[in-house]
């Protein structure tokens, strides 16, 4: 993912080895990261329990926000793929006792039906 994608707020998947040892202590005994995501600093990462949204606050990015998602919580999930000149696929997702839903937009080279189907397998479980 190049400069320019993360400034106009597109995500790319990230290797899993890369950031193991970085996230782990966020995460709870025999819990693995199994899919993770970035936007420029900030992050979000599929486990096999929850979805954790990692938060990179301020220019240094010293003050991180971790916000936990348990998949039970998640109401409904919608994605809308790129197209012609829509670069951008998008992934919305809404949980119980909010209105609003989580939006997150992904570069054309990411595969949006395969974040989908984690995403369901885990929110189907």
């Amino acid at each position: 993912m190049g400069f320019l994608d993360g400034l106009m707020g597109n995500a790319a998947e990230v290797d899993i080895e890369e950031i193991r040892a970085e996230f782990q202590k966020i995460l709870a005994p025999g819990e693995k990261i199994e899919k993770a995501y970035r936007l420029i600093c900030d992050m979000f990462l599929f486990t096999d329990k929850r979805l954790i949204l990692v938060d990179k606050q301020g220019l240094t990015g010293k003050k991180t926000e971790y916000h936990s998602v348990p998949y039970r919580s998640i109401t409904h999930f919608s994605i809308e793929t790129a197209g012609n000149f829509d670069l951008d696929a998008e992934l919305k997702i809404w949980l119980s006792g909010s209105q609003t839903p989580l939006q997150k937009q992904f570069n054309k080279s990411l595969n949006i039906y395969e974040l989908q189907s984690v995403l369901a397998a885990y929110v189907l479980k």
